[in-house]
């Protein structure tokens, strides 16, 4: 039998298979979530993340400038409040460990692209999203809230604001605020397509944020569901979002590709706390190659459509991807 075609050819070495490679992964297509954390000098490391740290705000900038300069673009922040409240009231405030890390970020850094998380998880007393009314998530007060808590990181000077809280309405709520106070022009990166997912337990350890009853089922998405996720995203869209993410983003690769193929807005997809500390662990006990495997996991997740990746891996893949 005659062989007519050779793909082999092309993978015979490493400077073939690079110059054919389809997909490309490099440190700009990074953004390195930080977990801020009130106080100074503080360096905590999660159990649950090994090598992810609450910081304060100064020992996060210095955190962010190591990324910066192996390429990484961009931080998400999320913050720690000194104290919790039925509504979240921390997370709107001035004083906030968020606002205080963008401001010194800023200063520091004025190249790097700063990210805000907007939600209110990690203040509330009772850790769902939103506020409660009769043991259930009010979506509408809850609005309110998301919208003044946007306002003071844009305040602050932030690049973008990023609601992840779910609720219906959040994204137009906030873009009347932002508008309303002057700053029409501040981007909205939006978690349009988050799931209810057993993927997010290392982080509401990171952020002391899991729910103190029930779960989150009732406002994230059915892990199950496609179709809707299309209706969220498009939702969004009308509303005013300027980005699209999908979370997580390794089990949900079919959603961040119908994503990429039904708009022209940007996509990003969230890397979250549960795969990232399950390539760790794993590594950790000599069952996978662990640099391989993580560069592998985010190829995928460019290669599914995703022009943007949140991932705790940030700074790691930069180094890997620059040696």
């Amino acid at each position: 039998m005659d062989i007519i075609h050779r793909p082999r050819r092309l993978r015979r070495t490493e400077g073939l298979r690079r110059m054919v490679r389809e997909t490309q992964l490099a440190p700009a297509d990074f953004i390195y979530p930080l977990f801020a954390a009130p106080g100074k000098g503080v360096r905590q490391e999660v159990a649950a993340m090994p090598g992810v740290f609450r910081l304060s705000p100064e020992l996060l900038v210095k955190e962010a400038a190591a990324a910066l300069k192996l390429g990484v673009p961009a931080v998400l922040l999320f913050g720690l409040p000194k104290a919790k409240d039925d509504t979240g009231s921390e997370a709107a405030s001035p004083r906030g460990t968020v606002q205080q890390a963008v401001r010194l970020l800023k200063k520091e850094l004025p190249e790097l692209v700063v990210i805000t998380d907007v939600c209110l998880c990690a203040y509330t007393s009772h850790g769902h999203c939103g506020v409660l009314e009769k043991g259930q998530v009010d979506n509408d007060a809850t609005l309110e809230l998301l919208a003044q808590v946007a306002v003071s990181h844009a305040e602050a000077g932030a690049d973008l604001v990023a609601p992840s809280d779910m609720m219906d309405g959040r994204v137009g709520a906030i873009r009347d605020a932002l508008d309303e106070r002057g700053f029409e022009n501040l981007a909205i990166l939006s978690y349009a397509v988050k799931y209810a997912s057993a993927f997010y337990g290392p982080f509401r350890e990171a952020a002391a944020s899991a729910p103190s009853f029930g779960d989150r089922r009732g406002y994230q998405m059915d892990p199950a569901n496609v179709r809707e996720a299309m209706r969220e995203a498009a939702l969004d869209v009308e509303e005013g979002a300027d980005i699209l993410m999908v979370k997580p983003a390794l089990p949900y690769l079919d959603v961040i590709a119908q994503l990429a193929s039904e708009f022209d807005l940007p996509i990003a997809a969230y890397q979250v706390s549960g795969e990232f500390a399950m390539i760790k662990a794993a590594h950790a006990n000599g069952w996978i190659d662990g640099g391989a495997v993580m560069l592998e996991s985010l190829t995928a997740i460019k290669r599914a459509g995703a022009d943007l990746i949140l991932t705790y891996f940030a700074k790691d893949a930069a180094a890997l991807l620059k040696s």
